[in-house]
């Protein structure tokens, strides 16, 4: 019996619909931390805009995510290309998506801001929220410091959209409000530090409206964030590398039943796609006679491939 991603007998989104929901799903992510950043302290305070930018992340990938995976950041997009769940051609068109919608977000808050007398200067208030090292970051970080939590951040965020959308022991409904409460977390400590995004097409867009010295800056916030995505994304594939010690596992890697992410991806991985027809199938006792019985698991298993209760 299918789960319940692969229940519906539709035919997988097309990359348009993909790259829309790609582009609705980044514009809504960068009007809730633009604009709540800009009419709070972000520096001060980071609680308000590090908890609406988690909730924007958590509320576009239970809305979108069941038509691109929910990436919304291009650091989510490269390690999902580096751990093999994405081709290069279609992650290169995720991430211009996820440009494209982040600066119309932007270009919204910053004609909300146009409208606000007590604001005179739009861009020096795009400033605030702008990310920056040195004398433009709110507690003086220098690059170095800057560099190294961009890296770590977003390695943190790949990881856990990775391993929270893999794998037959996987939950796919709550991967987004995985993946929202760590961004959360993480901005707490990267607004502190200099308005850190962890996400470069949010970084560009709020660079794209504030003062030059954001634009100068911003090639630090694709470097760092994209090498953390690749570390992540390289470690995920080392563990694809290890599970493959058992049958049941490895069909899991092949796309079977990775939730959120993998089942959207098939339409630029033919033989995932011909998997995952293939794949219910099997019959429940092929299933008994693969995976030795366990109460536990199996109660889990039953539940989300629609069997529990019947």
């Amino acid at each position: 019996m299918t789960s319940p991603v692969q229940a519906t007998p539709d035919p997988q989104p097309g990359l348009l619909a993909r790259l829309s929901a790609e582009a609705l799903g980044s514009m809504f992510v960068v009007v809730a931390a633009v604009g709540v950043g800009i009419f709070s302290n972000p520096g001060g305070a980071p609680l308000p805009v590090a908890l609406a930018t988690g909730l924007a992340v958590t509320v576009a990938m239970l809305a979108f995510g069941y038509v691109s995976g929910g990436h919304f950041n291009p650091v989510i997009t490269l390690g999902n290309l580096i751990a093999g769940r994405i081709r290069a051609v279609a992650a290169v068109a995720y991430v211009a998506a996820q440009i494209i919608g982040s600066v119309v977000g932007a270009a919204l808050i910053y004609f909300v801001v146009t409208t606000v007398p007590v604001l005179t200067d739009a861009r020096a208030a795009f400033d605030v929220v702008a990310p920056g090292f040195g004398e433009h970051a709110s507690a003086q970080t220098q690059m170095a410091g800057v560099l190294l939590v961009e890296v770590l951040g977003s390695a943190l965020v790949v990881a856990v959209f990775l391993g929270a959308t893999a794998g037959r022991r996987a939950l796919p409904a709550m991967a987004p409000f995985a993946v929202g409460l760590a961004m959360a977390i993480l901005l707490q400590l990267g607004q502190v530090l200099g308005n850190l995004p962890f996400n470069p097409a949010r970084a560009t867009a709020q660079a794209f409206f504030s003062s030059p010295w954001a634009i100068e800056g911003l090639w630090l916030f694709w470097v760092a964030p994209l090498m953390g995505a690749a570390l992540a994304g390289l470690a995920f594939r080392g563990f694809q590398g290890l599970s493959h010690s058992t049958v049941a596992e490895a069909e899991d890697l092949t796309g079977g039943s990775d939730g959120v992410n993998d089942s959207f991806d098939a339409n630029d991985e033919p033989l995932e796609e011909t998997e995952v027809k293939e794949a219910p199938a099997k019959s429940d006792e092929d299933v008994s006679r693969r995976v030795p019985a366990a109460p536990v698991n199996d109660d889990a298993r039953d539940f989300f491939d629609g069997k529990k209760g019947k």
